[in-house]
Formats: C-alpha cells, sequence, structure tokens
C-alpha cells in the first residue's frame, strides 16, 4: 500500500487520462481482436500459442483469485482513493491482477515470438505499462501485478517452447490439458459458491474463464483435425471484410445473446463456450467455405 500511496501523490489529471487510456490495453475486447487478427488473418500456430496462453494463465489466476480472495487497496485502507472511474475496471478480487495477466499472455507470447528487436520492445514495454497502470490508477498493489505477471510470462514462455518443439503431435495433448484445468477451476469455483464461501459475482468470473476456455480448446481440436482453414485470401480488402464480418459475428454471441437468454452463471458459461467455438471453429469453417484461398 505504501508504493500505491506514493504513485498517488504523482497523479495529475492528464497521467490520469493516459494510464486509463493505457489499461484498455489488458481488458478482454483487445485480447479478442488481436488474437482474432492473429488466428483468421496472420499467422494459426501463432494464434494457438496466444490462445492457450491467455486461457491457462487467466484460469490460474481466477483459481488464484478465489483462493485467497484479497481485497481491493481502497478496501484494505479505506483513506486510500484510487483514481476516479478505474473502480469500474476493477472487479473481483484483487490478487492477482486480471488486467496484467491478459496483457501478459497477449504481448508476452507476441514478445516471445516476433524476431525484430523493436518488436519485442514494444510488446514487453505495453505489458509493463499496463501493469503499472493497475498501480497508478490504484486498482491493484505491486504483489498483484508482480505475481499475475511472472506467472504469466512462464507460462507463455513455456508455450512457445512447447509449440516450437512439439508441432502437431499438440493435436490432442494441449485442448485436454486445457480442458481439464477449465472444468476444474468451473467446478472448484461452484463449489466455493455452494458453500458460501464466495457470492455469484465472483463464481461467475470463473465461468466466463473456463466456459471460454472449453469452447476454445474443443474448437482448437475440431479445427486442426477436420477444417484446417487457410489464413490467405485474394487481396487485402477480402482480408478486411472477413475479419470485421468475424469480430461482429464474436460481438452478436457475446453480447447480442445477453438480449436472448439473460445472464447467469449457467447462462454466462455457455455464452463463453460458445464465444471460443466460434473464434477458433464455427468462423474458420465459414472462412474456409467463402473467403480462404490455398496455396
Amino acid at each position: 500500500m505504501q508504493l500505491l500511496e506514493m504513485i498517488a501523490t504523482i497523479r495529475s489529471e492528464t497521467l490520469n487520462q493516459i494510464f486509463s487510456l493505457v489499461t484498455k490495453a489488458g481488458e478482454e475486447i483487445i485480447a479478442i481482436l488481436v488474437l482474432c487478427a492473429i488466428f483468421w488473418c496472420i499467422d494459426k500456430k501463432l494464434a494457438y500459442c496466444i490462445g492457450i496462453s491467455y486461457f491457462l494463465s487467466g484460469l490460474l489466476v481466477q483459481g488464484l483469485k478465489i483462493t485467497f480472495r484479497v481485497d481491493r487497496p481502497w478496501v484494505l485502507n479505506r483513506n486510500f482513493e484510487p483514481v476516479a472511474g478505474a473502480k469500474e475496471t476493477a472487479t473481483g478480487y484483487s490478487f492477482p491482477s486480471g488486467h496484467t495477466q491478459s496483457s501478459s499472455a497477449l504481448f508476452g507470447t507476441l514478445g516471445f515470438k516476433l524476431k525484430k528487436g523493436w518488436q519485442k520492445f514494444l510488446c514487453f514495454l505495453i505489458l509493463v505499462l499496463v501493469g503499472f497502470s493497475r498501480m497508478y490508477l490504484g486498482v491493484h498493489t505491486l504483489l498483484d501485478v508482480a505475481v499475475s505477471m511472472g506467472v504469466t510470462l512462464l507460462i507463455s514462455f513455456l508455450m512457445v517452447q512447447f509449440y516450437d518443439k512439439k508441432g502437431k503431435s499438440s493435436l490432442i495433448t494441449v485442448p485436454l490439458i486445457l480442458t481439464i484445468i477449465a472444468v476444474s477451476i468451473a467446478v472448484y469455483a461452484y463449489s466455493l459458491f455452494s458453500s458460501g464461501v464466495i457470492d455469484e459475482s465472483y463464481v461467475i468470473d470463473c465461468l466466463k474463464a473456463s466456459g471460454a476456455g472449453v469452447g476454445f480448446a474443443v474448437g482448437m481440436y475440431i479445427e486442426k483435425k477436420y477444417i484446417d482453414f487457410s489464413v490467405k485470401c485474394k487481396n487485402i480488402w477480402i482480408q478486411i471484410v472477413k475479419y470485421i464480418v468475424g469480430i461482429v459475428g464474436v460481438l452478436a454471441v457475446k453480447e447480442g445473446l445477453k438480449l436472448i437468454i439473460g445472464i447467469g452463471p449457467i447462462v454466462d458459461t455457455c455464452r463463453y463456450v460458445l464465444i471460443g467455438l466460434f473464434i477458433s471453429a464455427i468462423y474458420p469453417y465459414i472462412i474456409k467455405k467463402v473467403f480462404s484461398t490455398k496455396d
């Protein structure tokens, strides 16, 4: 808390706006936009590596959150105030940081995979800035950020090494491991909820992460085994159209289904399973039939 109080002394309206913008790089929608662009239009293998790193680290972070159940800084210290509006992006328990995990999985994996020095530097700079932004905004402590970043970068590094060495042998192994971990976290969260340890909002966060992980894992297997679409198209304009149509589809599932089936533990789990499945299998099938051009 002392570090957060010290950082709070340098706050200004300009810095508040800057770090409120920087922290958005750790939000779910940014991960979706970047992952889908890479997966559908650039490099499937890289996207699988990012996706598995993202979901594995996300599930681990959710598991740690509901295990340690650390309160937010303004709860730990009633006299501490976060930057105005920052609480809106700070849901669930404080430890570890979800935004830091998201940016570290996305940009950390890219940083490990990209070849050029300036590209690596930019990726790691972004994830460090996101981590710092969570402390600057007053919604996470150094421990929250450091543990999340360290655990996620370790997972990302290991997944990069695994994919570089294993290749196609990971067809069943990786999706199966991800599914087992996702289901385990879902069962663990629901057991804590049933026993009154955590409330519904916390279990829903875990179920969303588990649902998305299962959907992505199952779709990953289906795509590799039965679809095998090509990311290439006839020209850049078709690529742009393909990407926009796909993102509209993801948002329709993510937000549009709320209007039809509502919200709650079960329906939110199903919705996120469908999101993961749409990204990794349903839309790739559409791409193969409508957009793709084989080498």
